[in-house]
């Protein structure tokens, strides 16, 4: 059935801004419609899905209108009813004991029905999501819980994770949702937990081949305006914000929510901040980079090491032996052995040594105990060890 409003240009219009030096800015006056970006150009916009922007524009209460619009469109796929109002409440997550771990949550929203609504945006991938989420999940689902409340007064809690990655091969699709359904029947065990994940790349690519309807599709307009600067890439889609522009004049909570963005991006203080997570997100890359290549190293290392042992260990059998054959045999024999014990033992003191060797650098940069653990796959204890050490 053909829509009344056109989807999006024609595929030979498109154009990707690339390259900050060539970014240009149509003029919303050449199609007769009132500019949407007033004062700040497209590339210097922030990149939402940079953690820090993401929640200074959706996780403050002075912007919860435009929250609530967003996260009721993404509710909307998993049939959840309509939120009317929200509350954002501490974003420190942790465990039962003094010990466990504290997170920093990107926002916390508590629902008119007293649902909590978990959002986090992750720009790289350290590689355990799910885990993380899930984490995330059980320490605000059990947190209002005090000492004689029954387990009958703790609320649902909603995991919405947004990630400038792709996470599951398994699916095409940009947005899944996950509950707890018995394995043979399918229904579901319990409405208080749920999980989204919102796969940017894949939205992107779907957008690229003209698969996505902004005008009929709330959740899809909002994602493409996360998706419209791609800090990463040294991107912005012109495309997209030619498309968003034109519904904005008909979505007041779309053009509010460019009036914010514009906002903050122009704010000399707030752009500070901005860029100095920028920066430390550059450096958490490069180190997670180069504990990657160092330990590759250290395996080429210990295998040459284990094969150079294996070969001596062969020669010297051989001379025992004091025999053309004893020799051959022994030789064959250390070798084998000699590279099996040496490889696995070279490899695994190799990797140790590397990994405290970064962990120590990072730490004495300043990188706190969670992050250079996850970077280096070192225990948080081992590392809470080596930063006493130093």
């Amino acid at each position: 059935m053909p829509l009344n409003i056109p989807l999006r240009p024609n595929s030979s219009s498109i154009t990707v801004m690339e390259d900050a030096g060539f970014y240009k800015q149509k003029s919303a006056n050449q199609t007769g419609r009132e500019k949407l970006l007033k004062h700040v150009p497209l590339e210097k916009l922030m990149d939402l899905k940079v953690d820090y922007a993401f929640k200074q524009l959706f996780g403050s209460d002075k912007n919860k209108d435009i929250t609530v619009v967003f996260l009721n469109a993404i509710l909307k796929k998993s049939g959840r009813k309509v939120i009317k109002e929200i509350a954002f409440t501490s974003t420190e997550s942790g465990g039962e004991y003094v010990d466990d771990k504290q997170s920093r949550l990107d926002f916390l929203a508590i629902t008119d029905e007293n649902e909590r609504i978990n959002v986090e945006i992750q720009f790289t991938n350290k590689y355990d999501m799910v885990k993380r989420s899930i984490y995330y999940w059980a320490g605000i689902y059990r947190s209002p819980l005090q000492k004689r409340m029954s387990y009958k007064e703790l609320q649902p809690v909603i995991a919405i994770n947004i990630m400038n990655f792709n996470l599951f091969q398994q699916t095409d699709r940009f947005h899944t949702m996950y509950h707890l359904y018995e394995d043979e029947e399918k229904f579901k065990l319990t409405d208080v937990m749920g999980f989204h994940f919102i796969e940017m790349p894949k939205l992107i690519r779907d957008w690229k081949n003209g698969n996505l309807d902004p005008w009929n599709d709330v959740l899809v307009r909002w994602l493409l305006m996360l998706g419209m600067v791609d800090y990463r890439n040294k991107k912005v889609y012109d495309d997209i914000y030619q498309e968003l522009e034109a519904i904005a004049m008909k979505d007041k909570s779309v053009r509010a929510a460019f009036q914010n963005w514009e906002q903050l991006s122009m704010t000399q203080e707030e752009y500070f901040a901005y860029e100095s997570r920028l920066k430390q997100i550059n450096d958490e890359e490069a180190a997670q980079r180069e504990a990657e290549l160092r330990l590759q190293e250290a395996k080429e290392k210990a295998i040459r090491e284990g094969r150079e042992e294996g070969f001596v260990k062969g020669l010297e059998e051989g001379k025992k032996d004091g025999r053309v054959e004893g020799r051959q045999e022994g030789l064959a024999k250390g070798i084998a052995e000699g590279k099996a014990e040496g490889i696995a033992e070279g490899i695994k003191e190799g990797e140790k040594s590397t990994k405290e060797k970064i962990a120590r650098r990072l730490l004495m940069n300043d990188m706190d105990s969670e992050t250079v653990a996850e970077t280096t796959g070192l225990s948080i204890e081992r590392v809470i060890q080596l930063q006493r050490e130093i």
